[in-house]
């Protein structure tokens, strides 16, 4: 099945596991428990070494609240895009976080994550 088939509760359900994961790693700096759901594309393009510095010098990367909220998906070819409002426990306001997801061998995989 292509996830893109999949109803937005469904995808939601697949996806707030994975975030939630990604926040508390992030979180405590744990870059190999960061990256284990990442594709292999993404997992191939991400320097360990520049995210390490990341973690380590970013304190919004090192700060993010558990408390995140949906605002929307976006399906385009075989990968879905879930919107997240992400909020620090440090620096006041929002964030916008991104979260594409795709099958891989079978499983879902993470194929990019950010937050702006």
């Amino acid at each position: 099945m292509n996830i893109v088939e999949k109803t937005d509760e469904e995808i939601l359900a697949l996806a707030k596991p994975l975030w939630r994961d990604l926040v508390k790693y992030s979180n405590e700096g744990k870059y190999g428990e960061f990256a284990r759901n990442f594709s292999s594309s993404l997992a191939r393009a991400m320097d360990q070494v520049a995210a390490g510095h990341q973690f380590a010098h970013s304190e919004l990367a090192r700060n993010l609240s558990d408390q995140f909220d949906s605002l929307g998906i976006i399906r385009r070819g075989e990968h879905v895009t879930v919107l997240y409002r992400q909020r620090s426990t440090r620096k006041p306001g929002e964030w916008l976080g991104r979260l594409v997801l795709g099958y891989e061998d079978g499983k879902v995989r993470i194929f990019g994550a950010s937050i702006f």
